[in-house]
């Protein structure tokens, strides 16, 4: 950014600040220095870098300086902010749901694509939905598609239905409140991110404690949840229906021999996230 002249608190003095504030506790200081900036003033990151010399309201510093602090006490920025984006949209988010990370957009990717080939399946189920940014994004973005979005806190459903509200799906998905499928149904697509961190490795983690176990937590060998599910999914898929579930990157092998004692024949792969890791199963069948 271009120095400023200005001695006011300007944009740069700003940015500066939180990046510095940052390096210690954030892998992304930048990046996370121009959102703040960007909620901060209610405009786009590209404006807020475009406009270095731009002076700040009176009450800026303060608020900065309680991000920072809050930050420094290893609070998740997204927590702070209320709200994340995920697939090019915005969630409100708070500690009652898992913060929307780009590795689960890969999901939401392969399942559009999906569904964009099958014009007749318009019929989807979000498991452990959290904040709904995966059956609301798929509902955003394949029109007429109907979802129902379940998860076993009503806090995450009620969040998850504000979300659906501000972009305009609601009246094309249900929130029910279940431990996985409601009873008695069928889909032609199953998505889910479920937990699958093995709870020894959890606990060893910066994100535990600061965001829900619940939502984290498969148990000790991360495959609790998943192994349930797999069980169950056959007779909740529709012939020619599909499965699409985040995994745990290290639990590939161990969740393949899952699903091929369960699927049989069924088309199943396993895809990798832009770091090459093993991220999202598919299981066609």
């Amino acid at each position: 950014m271009m120095k400023s002249k200005s001695a006011e608190k300007t944009i740069e003095n700003a940015y500066n600040e939180l990046v510095s504030s940052l390096e210690k506790n954030s892998d992304t200081p930048a990046l996370d220095a121009q959102v703040i900036l960007s909620h901060l003033l209610a405009q786009p990151r590209s404006w807020v870098m475009a406009h270095p010399e731009f002076q700040l309201g009176a009450d800026s510093p303060s608020t900065l300086k309680n991000f920072i602090i809050r930050l420094n006490t290893g609070e998740p920025l997204p927590y702070i902010l209320g709200q994340w984006e995920f697939f090019g949209m915005d969630f409100e988010i708070s500690r009652d749901v898992l913060i929307p990370r780009p590795e689960t957009e890969l999901l939401v990717e392969r399942a559009i694509a999906w569904l964009q080939k099958k014009p007749g399946s318009r019929n989807a189920v979000d498991i452990g939905t959290g904040s709904g940014c995966i059956g609301i994004a798929l509902a955003a973005n394949v029109p007429n598609l109907r979802v129902t979005a379940t998860d076993i806190s009503m806090q995450a459903l009620q969040m998850a239905r504000r979300n659906a509200l501000k972009h305009g799906v609601a009246a094309r998905m249900e929130f029910l409140c279940y431990d996985l499928f409601p009873p008695d149904t069928e889909y032609n697509l199953i998505v889910t991110n479920p937990p699958y961190i093995p709870t020894e490795k959890l606990h060893h983690l910066p994100v535990y404690g600061r965001e829900p176990t619940l939502a984290l937590d498969g148990g000790e060998d991360g495959l609790d949840v998943i192994r349930r599910l797999l069980l169950q999914a056959p007779e909740r898929l529709v012939p020619g229906g599909l499965l699409l579930m985040e995994i745990e990157a290290t639990k590939g092998p161990a969740i393949l021999s899952l699903v091929y004692d369960i699927f049989g024949k069924a088309d199943i792969h396993l895809h990798e996230d832009l770091s090459g890791r093993e991220r999202i199963l598919e299981v066609q069948v």
